[in-house]
């Protein structure tokens, strides 16, 4: 059982796994291929997600095996605070490491599954899968719709 609340008051190293799982909203901008400026340190986000990210959905089509299927898949759980500027400024995680609270639209707080789909920054139906780009080409696809 949860305690009511229980992304505010507990720090994340100390949720349990289905906490943990809670509090991932399901947006999919981890899933998005990122370029960071190596003078600046600036991350961009572009439209290019991951083979496994259901477009339509906008959820993972392989969740369970992602981290073996995909090596380089971001392990949310094992990052430290100043890695956590490679999640979107939305992202649960990131908020909570930073003591910020939880967007309306956060399924935590509306109650609905599916709530995430009214952040105007949604990725569903947004992004192409990286099977049909070439990885020289990522820098086309640089969005600005989604900040780090």
């Amino acid at each position: 059982m949860h305690t009511p609340n229980y992304w505010n008051s507990t720090p994340l190293d100390q949720l349990s796994r289905d906490e943990w799982e809670l509090l991932c909203d399901g947006c999919g901008k981890c899933c998005l291929h990122k370029l960071q400026d190596d003078e600046t340190d600036e991350v961009f986000y572009t439209r290019v997600s991951c083979r496994l990210l259901n477009n339509k959905s906008g959820r993972c089509g392989d969740y369970e095996n992602r981290f073996s299927t995909v090596p380089d898949c971001m392990d949310v759980a094992s990052m430290t605070d100043r890695e956590m500027k490679w999640l979107p400024n939305t992202c649960a995680y990131r908020l909570r490491s930073e003591s910020k609270d939880l967007p309306e639209w956060h399924p935590l707080i509306s109650g609905h599954p599916s709530s995430v789909f009214k952040d105007p920054t949604s990725i569903r139906g947004r992004v192409v899968s990286e099977t049909d780009v070439r990885e020289s080409d990522l820098q086309d696809y640089i969005i600005r719709w989604i900040e780090a």
